[in-house]
């Protein structure tokens, strides 16, 4: 792939475009930020955008990036979003930084539940917006269907004509090829995007003439430079060592001197002595600012509107590991320190609650399960342990009712599990709004509660043989329907501490499935399987043989034990129960009742009786 032009020391005089680039999950976005800074020789092959462990794990864009290119005398600052529902907050925040997108469509699937909505907050930003049709090269590719799809889409969204008559550059981001013609053959590089960028997408507005104003879109930190805040420069401009007001969120204002300006070459920071209007800038030296709050002008301070993120629809309570294995396993295990790093989480993350619940407990709230779910995977990775809950929804009184949060899900399965698919989510109150199979492949869109696809996913992927795709996205308030069923299985609990024993193992297996194999540390109260029927009961894993010097014919015959089913972190929140809890540490993931010895619990319930 030829390169167009070196990334470094962009001149003063370039023009600027300003961009996000938004899609649906797994539609390409980062594969086509990658493709279009190696083009530029802003990023070396085999480099990624997504270079967060857990994104790489996980194919998915957790955080976005900033990035800037050149090409032909205009620098491009790029915005990569990610694309899960449970991180809009990131793309609501991102919108406000730049002047236009390019939305990832892919061409087999067309627009989705999550197109839906990143759309809809760039129309109402009133950005310009450059359509990019990728994986054209994709076998079952329609790309006049995937293009009516999209301006309907966009005639539904409320747009208007001018908006609708959106630009279309075709694309495989894969191979580093684009062209404004569905044709793969007479495609040379990616170069296309960015003369349609150059084309269609205006230079930021902003007079450098007036007060400064930027406007704080994330916050990053360094070990020299301290707090970093990032952002685009509204108007005016940003000099090292100028004297700045900074306003926050309750509109308070407060002097600071800038220590270090830094624009973005490629995917680094490099300090430059000033930063003009229209421009995405990191500024270091206000040591408490936050996202969403303004930098201005010290003379003649005016705060820029603050952003407003949607509200969190589930929540759980995180706690301190009070089991027997406490401390054993992590490097910070006190109330001070784990509640220290969840307040430090809202410094980055607009769409994170934290309130204080008791003693030794949290109820941290967010935009869905796997928000969450991410944010308990990075604390124990960074040595920290604790005990969470069930996720449980967060239900708001409008008009004097009661009403919950429901999800619209949007579903792809090969034909054969369509049917397992429609009745199961008919049983978590899942209402089918449409369904069309096309090339062997059935495409289904649901609206259920939010609270019905709890524990579903994992049961999803075991039906389509790990063959379907799930994503839902926030629909609205409405009524609960009530009628939900419990978890129909019960646990198998464990009897006694001690360490698993295979001979144990073999008398329990028959009763469910286990969580565990031989030879593992297990404590009293601790959830070691799922019960093949409805109740909770006490099993002995650590039982051992009897042993005598007495033999008998076929006595010591091996008996298969089938392989235990490992919980990970996400496998364990959907499973349990109201009375149990996930214990994370950075070696393991156990289940655990929330009281560990039997006859106390029995006794707990008499009392409450």
């Amino acid at each position: 792939m030829p390169r167009l032009r070196g990334i470094f020391h962009f001149a003063d005089s370039m023009e600027i475009r300003n961009i996000a680039i938004i899609a649906h999950v797994d539609h390409g976005k980062t594969t086509l930020t990658d493709a279009l800074m190696r083009q530029t020789g802003a990023m070396q092959e085999g480099a990624s955008m997504d270079s967060n462990a857990l994104e790489q794990e996980r194919g998915i864009t957790i955080y976005s990036k900033n990035a800037a290119i050149a090409y032909r005398g205009t620098k491009i600052n790029i915005v990569d979003t990610p694309g899960h529902a449970d991180f809009g907050s990131e793309v609501e925040r991102v919108l406000r930084s730049i002047d236009s997108v390019l939305l990832v469509v892919d061409a087999q699937e067309g627009p989705m539940p999550q197109t839906r909505f990143v759309l809809k907050k760039a129309l109402e930003t009133k950005h310009k917006i450059v359509v990019v049709m990728n994986k054209i090269d994709k076998r079952d590719a329609d790309i006049n269907k995937a293009h009516h799809k999209t301006l309907d889409l966009f005639l539904e969204l409320g747009a208007d004509d001018e908006t609708a008559d959106f630009p279309v550059v075709y694309a495989s981001a894969k191979s580093g090829l684009a062209g404004f013609e569905p044709n793969l053959n007479s495609m040379r590089d990616i170069s296309p995007i960015f003369e349609a960028i150059i084309k269609h997408i205006p230079p930021p507005s902003g007079d450098s003439a007036k007060p400064l104003q930027m406007l704080v879109s994330s916050i990053t930190s360094d070990a020299f430079r301290g707090r970093i805040a990032i952002g685009r420069v509204v108007n005016g401009q940003l000099k090292t060592g100028q004297e700045v007001m900074h306003i926050n969120r309750a509109g308070e204002q407060k002097k600071y001197k800038l220590t270090s300006i830094m624009t973005f070459e490629g995917l680094n920071r490099v300090e430059v002595p000033e930063v003009l209007a229209g421009d995405i800038a990191a500024v270091a030296g206000v040591g408490d600012i936050f996202i969403g709050e303004t930098i201005a002008d010290a003379e003649n301070p005016q705060a820029l509107p603050l952003l407003d993120i949607e509200e969190s629809t589930v929540k759980m309570t995180f706690k301190i590991n009070d089991s027997p294995f406490a401390g054993k396993e992590g490097k910070f295990c006190t109330s001070r320190q784990i509640r220290e790093r969840l307040y430090k989480e809202l410094e980055t993350d607009m769409a994170l609650k934290i309130e204080d619940s008791g003693m030794n407990a949290w109820t941290v709230s967010g935009r869905g399960e796997l928000h969450l779910a991410i944010l308990i995977e990075r604390l124990r990775r960074e040595g920290y342990e604790l005990q969470v809950s069930r996720p449980q929804v967060i239900n708001k009184t409008i008009e004097g009712k009661e009403m919950t949060p429901y999800e619209t899900v949007a579903i792809s399965v090969p034909d054969e599990f369509a049917g397992i698919v429609i009745q199961k989510l008919g049983g978590r109150q899942g209402v089918l709004q449409n369904m069309h199979s096309h090339n062997g492949s059935t495409s289904l869109e649901f609206i259920l509660p939010t609270r019905g696809l709890f524990g579903y996913r994992s049961e999803f992927l075991t039906d389509t043989k790990g063959l379907g795709i799930i994503n839902a996205v926030f629909y609205k308030y409405q009524p609960d329907p009530g009628n939900w069923k419990e978890r129909e299985q019960g646990s198998l609990v464990a009897h006694e501490s001690g360490v698993s024993n295979l001979y144990g193992l073999l008398n329990v297996q028959d009763r469910g499935t286990l969580f565990i194999g031989p030879a593992v540390a297990v404590y009293k109260g601790q959830v070691v399987g799922q019960n093949a029927r409805p109740e909770d009961i006490h099993v002995n894993v650590c039982k051992t043989k009897q042993l005598s010097n007495m033999r008998s014919k076929g006595e010591g015959s091996a008996e298969h034990f089938k392989a235990p089913h490992i919980m990970g972190l996400e496998d364990a929140l959907e499973y349990i129960g109201d009375d149990e809890l996930v214990e994370v540490t950075p070696q393991n993931i156990r289940i655990r009742k929330m009281v560990l010895d039997k006859a106390q619990e029995r006794r707990k319930s008499m009392g409450q009786g």
